[in-house]
C-alpha cells in the first residue's frame, strides 16, 4: 500500500485529513530554485470591451476553481528533512482571488509590475490572483483581466482553461475549445541538413544590453500581425516564431561584438487537451531545438536570399517535429533521477541549487513559449469577448530572456520579458523592433 492510498490520507469523510499530492518533477525542481529577487510568475493578461461585474466575476471565479479542483492547493507543511514537498488540496479558496484595484491613470502598468514581481504565495489556496483593472483610454478596451500564477504550482494553459471556464459561468455562453490547427503531413527530412552543434557545447549566450540598477524582471508588449505563410506548407507559424526568435538573438550578439556561435532555444510542448477534462498544473515538456551559426550568419544581411529563408524553415519544421514526436520526461530524465525521494528535500535543494549553478553555461539561450492560437472565446457575455491576450514567462538568469507568443483575431500578441541584470527596456524595444524585421523575413517565401 503506498502512502497515497493509506486511509489516513484520504478525504472522503468528515474529519479526515485534507488530501495530499507529492510535487510533480517540475514543481518540485521550481520549488528548490525560488529565489525572491525574481519570483518565478507566469502573467496573462486578457483585454476586453467592456467591464464585468464585480460580484458575478467573484461568482463566476470562484466556481470555476472549484469545477477544476486541482488549482484549489497548498504547499503542506513539513520538516525539512522530510522525503517530498506535498500539495494540499483544499474544499475551497482560502483567500479571496479575485479584486478590483482602484482605477488610475497608470493602473495598467502597476499591474503588469505586480505580475512580474509580486507571486502568490504557495501557502494560500489557490497559487493564482485575478486583477480586474480599468484599461486607459484609447486602448481599445475597457478592463483588463490580470491574471498571475505562481509558476511553481501552475502553467499559462492550465489557468486559462480556469479562466474559460469562469466565462461560460459569467456569460452563459459555450466556451468549448476550438479544433487544433493541423499540420501539413511530414515530408522527408532535409537531405542537406547540416551537422547539428554538439549538445555538449554551451550555446550562446544573450549579449548584455543597459542593465538596470533594480533586480527583477521587465516586460514589453506588443501587437503584431500573424506572420502569413503559403497554403499547404510544412512548416508552422512556430517554426516562423522559431527562426524569428533566432535571428533576433543573433543579430543582437552580433550588434554588441558577440563571437558568433549556436543557439538552443528550449519550447515547451503541451499535449493536454483543452477541454474539461484538461489536467490543471504544470503540464508541459521541454525539448531545445539548435541553431548553428552557419545557418543563421546568411540571414542577417539586409536582403536575405528567398532560398536561405526556404532552407532554414525546412530545417526548423524538421527538428520541431521531430522533437514533438519524442517521448521523454517533462525535464529529461536528469531531473526524474533528482527528484526521487531517497534523500531529504532539504539536500536535494541544496543539490539542484549546486548543480543549476554549474550548469549554467550548458542552459539554452532563451526560451520560446508560443501559446498559439487562443482555443476559447473568452466571453464575458455583458463585458464581452477578449479581442487580445498576451502571456509572459518568467526570465531569470543564466537565459535572461523569454519570447512568449499567443494569437487572438488573427493578431500576433508578443511578449518580451528579461532580467534587469541582463537588460533594459530601451533594449526590450530593440529587440521587439529585431523580431517584428526577422519575423516578416520568414514571410518572404514566394508562392509555388
Amino acid at each position: 500500500m503506498t502512502a497515497l492510498e493509506h486511509p489516513a490520507r484520504r478525504a472522503d469523510g468528515p474529519g479526515r485529513p485534507r488530501r495530499r499530492v507529492p510535487f510533480p518533477v517540475v514543481d518540485e525542481v521550481a520549488r528548490h530554485c525560488l529565489q525572491e529577487e525574481e519570483p518565478e510568475t507566469v502573467h496573462i493578461e486578457v483585454h476586453l470591451p467592456g467591464a464585468p461585474d464585480p460580484d458575478r466575476l467573484r461568482a463566476a471565479f470562484t466556481e470555476a476553481l472549484r469545477r477544476h479542483p486541482r488549482i484549489l492547493m497548498r504547499e503542506a507543511r513539513g520538516a525539512w528533512y522530510r522525503r517530498r514537498y506535498e500539495w494540499e488540496l483544499t474544499d475551497g479558496p482560502d483567500v479571496e482571488a479575485v479584486s478590483f484595484p482602484e482605477a488610475r491613470a497608470d493602473g495598467l502598468r502597476r499591474a503588469r509590475e505586480r505580475a512580474l514581481c509580486d507571486a502568490p504565495p504557495l501557502t494560500a489556496s489557490p497559487p493564482v490572483r485575478l486583477e480586474v483593472v480599468a484599461a486607459p483610454e484609447g486602448s481599445g478596451a475597457a478592463s483588463v483581466l490580470f491574471l498571475t500564477i505562481n509558476h511553481t504550482a501552475l502553467d499559462g494553459p492550465a489557468c486559462l482553461r480556469v479562466l474559460a471556464t469562469a466565462a461560460e459561468l459569467y456569460g452563459g455562453r459555450d466556451n468549448a475549445p476550438a479544433a487544433p490547427p493541423t499540420r501539413t503531413p511530414a515530408t522527408a527530412p532535409a537531405a542537406d541538413a547540416p551537422e547539428l552543434p554538439s549538445p555538449w557545447a554551451p550555446p550562446a549566450r544573450v549579449a548584455h544590453g543597459a542593465p538596470e540598477p533594480s533586480p527583477g524582471n521587465g516586460m514589453l508588449v506588443a501587437e503584431l500581425p500573424v506572420p502569413r505563410r503559403p497554403k499547404g506548407s510544412p512548416f508552422t507559424v512556430n517554426d516562423q516564431l522559431m527562426i524569428a526568435t533566432a535571428l533576433m538573438i543573433a543579430h543582437w550578439n552580433r550588434e554588441h561584438g558577440a563571437k558568433p556561435r549556436p543557439l538552443r532555444i528550449t519550447m515547451p510542448v503541451d499535449d493536454r487537451p483543452r477541454d474539461m477534462s484538461m489536467p490543471i498544473g504544470n503540464g508541459t515538456r521541454l525539448v531545445e531545438v539548435p541553431f548553428g551559426a552557419d545557418e543563421l550568419t546568411p540571414l542577417l544581411d539586409t536582403e536575405p536570399r528567398p532560398e536561405d529563408v526556404r532552407t532554414l524553415l525546412r530545417r526548423t519544421s524538421d527538428r520541431t517535429r521531430a522533437l514533438k514526436a519524442l517521448s521523454r520526461p517533462q525535464l529529461g530524465h536528469g531531473a526524474t533521477l533528482l527528484t526521487a525521494p531517497v534523500l531529504p528535500v532539504g539536500v536535494r535543494a541544496a543539490v539542484t541549487r549546486g548543480l543549476r549553478r554549474a550548469a549554467a553555461p550548458w542552459t539554452s539561450t532563451t526560451l520560446l513559449s508560443n501559446i498559439g492560437r487562443i482555443p476559447y472565446a473568452l466571453d464575458f457575455g455583458d463585458a464581452g469577448a477578449a479581442h487580445a491576450v498576451w502571456f509572459s514567462a518568467p526570465a531569470r538568469m543564466p537565459r535572461g530572456l523569454t519570447v512568449t507568443t499567443a494569437s487572438t483575431g488573427g493578431r500576433l500578441h508578443l511578449a518580451l520579458r528579461w532580467s534587469r541584470t541582463l537588460l533594459g527596456h530601451g533594449d526590450g524595444a530593440h529587440l521587439r523592433d529585431l523580431f517584428e524585421h526577422y519575423l516578416h523575413v520568414t514571410e518572404e517565401e514566394p508562392a509555388p
